[in-house]
């Protein structure tokens, strides 16, 4: 068992990655910048270590700061969260090679993985289902134009490094791929340092559907069951459910089966996530695996009451999972709306500000993550999500008419945030059908907003 972890991270997910560390009888440690100096992470930690000025470069993302923090602290685990560090493999190698322990898998399946060329190459060998495309990176436009003409128009360029949207064109024909191929090789270099791309077939009117994994040192690997993530704006997501209204008993057993082939492909140790495009005739495609736990987890625990963080912990500590697939049993339905300091009436521009009022609602079976509080302030260096708003109930329907009622209740001022467009988007007839894909957003409920005003 681990006794001290540094939370190498901000937010709600430092505060929720401590409330677990509590749980387990674990000391915490938290780092902090100087823009979260009173921040609530910092407060609830038992000890916290400042890495340096506000700007992410400078602190969060700091791995010798970081490591500093964890040695002065006598740490012997490091939790990453999402985001910052957290898909980096060599801040994972240098963790372990620091004596220790990363609360996530080793390097080797983060390099993997996070190159998507080599996942894709990876994933067809090990029988997991791929997007027909390229074989591995396409480096002239000579090439990529081969490649559309074999797979067929339209086709999908993305960046092998890539991920959050960066370095991803879609193109219907011949010239517009000669402007996306040099567009998304620009954005790739920029972005990530490597501008290699290659190209799959676009998939139209897909959802986005992920299976949560488990996975120890013994070779244990189990799944969780899928969470739907199709509304998205620019790739982002707005909201998450579990489970998927287009995913089947049957469907789900062969989606968590080629998910857990994914993970044992790479030697996956810890929580990770395979995501998949679901097209509407119900076939399923890979498209990653994030190395980490994921924003969305917090669904996937209401429904199966799978504690993941904890598992995280554990499995960092040298345990196995004590779960065995049988045990795992989805009940009822939930749903989280990402709650963002963000206006929505002025095309989502970030809205950071004090905040003068924060009361959640006190409705049945909510849930908040948050590291918010009255009084504090939301920085302008960092994502602007500052809320999670999680419901559970005995089916999708009332899971909704749940969370729009929470929402109702929701009072954050002082600053802006996506509450009212949740509300409005949870309203639509389409989504409470569940007939959603991933351009849901932009093709309908920002469309009919904006012929709204």
């Amino acid at each position: 068992m681990l006794r001290r972890v540094l939370v190498a991270n901000r937010g709600e997910i430092a505060v929720r990655i401590i409330s677990a560390c509590r749980k387990l009888g674990m000391a915490t440690v938290a780092v902090y910048s100087e823009a979260d100096r009173d921040a609530r992470h910092v407060r609830l930690a038992d000890t916290s270590v400042c890495i340096g000025p506000p700007p992410s470069k400078d602190s969060y993302l700091k791995i010798v700061n970081v490591l500093s923090a964890a040695q002065v602290t006598l740490s012997d685990a490091i939790h990453p969260g999402y985001g910052f560090l957290a898909e980096n493999a060599h801040f994972a190698e240098v963790c372990r090679e620091s004596g220790f322990a990363f609360v996530g898998p080793g390097h080797e399946a983060i390099e993997k993985m996070g190159d998507k060329s080599v996942a894709r190459e990876t994933m067809i060998a090990a029988g997991v289902p791929v997007v027909p495309g390229s074989e591995g990176d396409v480096r002239t436009l000579e090439a990529a134009l081969r490649v559309a003409e074999k797979i067929g128009y339209p086709v999908m360029v993305k960046a092998s490094a890539g991920g959050g949207g960066r370095g991803m064109r879609i193109a219907r024909h011949k010239d517009e791929l000669t402007k996306a191929f040099d567009t998304a090789r620009t954005e790739a270099a920029a972005a990530f340092g490597d501008g290699s791309v290659y190209l799959e077939k676009f998939i139209g009117r897909a959802r986005h559907v992920e299976v949560q994994v488990l996975a120890d040192s013994y070779g244990n690997v189990i799944h969780l069951g899928e969470r739907d993530c199709s509304v998205q704006r620019r790739h982002q997501k707005l909201i998450e459910e579990s489970p998927s209204p287009a995913v089947s008993a049957a469907l789900r057993k062969r989606m968590g089966a080629a998910a857990v082939r994914a993970a044992k492909a790479v030697g996956y140790v810890n929580a990770g996530t395979v995501e998949f495009l679901l097209d509407e005739k119900g076939r399923f495609y890979f498209m990653e695996m994030n190395t980490r736990i994921q924003v969305e987890h917090p669904v996937t625990e209401m429904v199966t009451g799978v504690d993941l963080v904890e598992q995280q912990l554990r499995i960092a500590g040298g345990e196995s999972i004590r779960l065995k697939q049988r045990d795992v049993n989805m009940a009822g339905h939930a749903i989280e709306c990402r709650i963002n300091a963000e206006d929505p009436e002025k095309g989502f521009s970030p809205s950071p500000g004090n905040v003068t009022r924060f009361s959640p609602p006190m409705e049945k079976n909510f849930r908040v993550d948050t590291h918010i509080e009255e009084g504090c302030a939301v920085p302008p260096h960092y994502d602007s999500l500052i809320a999670k708003a999680v419901v559970h109930a005995d089916n999708r329907s009332g899971a909704i008419d749940s969370m729009l009622r929470a929402l109702e209740k929701f009072r954050i001022e002082g600053i802006a945030t996506t509450i009212p467009f949740h509300r409005k988007l949870l309203c639509q007839e389409a989504f409470r059908k569940g007939r959603v894909h991933t351009k849901f957003v932009e093709e309908e409920v920002l469309e009919l907003q904006q012929r709204s005003r």
